[in-house]
């Protein structure tokens, strides 16, 4: 996964939504899109923007598309995320004096 992709995906509250339905297990695209008041072209721009950086999946079954989340993807992305709010460890610094 690109990080850049990943942040790229995180940044738009309907894909951040669309991994939280996911969180439970694995869902047809229909279902998802049923979710949302936007059209199925929308929806299924922002499934392909998630496929894109690696954080769902997406199988065919007959004529269905079903989507599952990556949880490990997600949590590299939130590790990363959490290693930014980290503090650097370096020395005192010195105050000129």
């Amino acid at each position: 996964m690109n990080g850049d992709d990943g942040y790229r995906a995180l940044a738009d509250p309907t894909r951040r939504e669309i991994l939280h339905l996911l969180k439970d297990g694995e869902l047809p695209a229909g279902a998802i899109a049923d979710q949302f008041d936007i059209s199925w072209p929308s929806v299924s721009r922002h499934l392909g923007v998630l496929a894109a950086a690696g954080l769902v999946t997406a199988t065919r079954r007959g004529q269905h598309v079903v989507y599952e989340l990556v949880p490990q993807a997600v949590a590299d992305l939130v590790g990363e995320l959490a290693e930014l709010a980290r503090p650097a460890k370096r020395g005192r610094a010195r105050r000129p004096g």
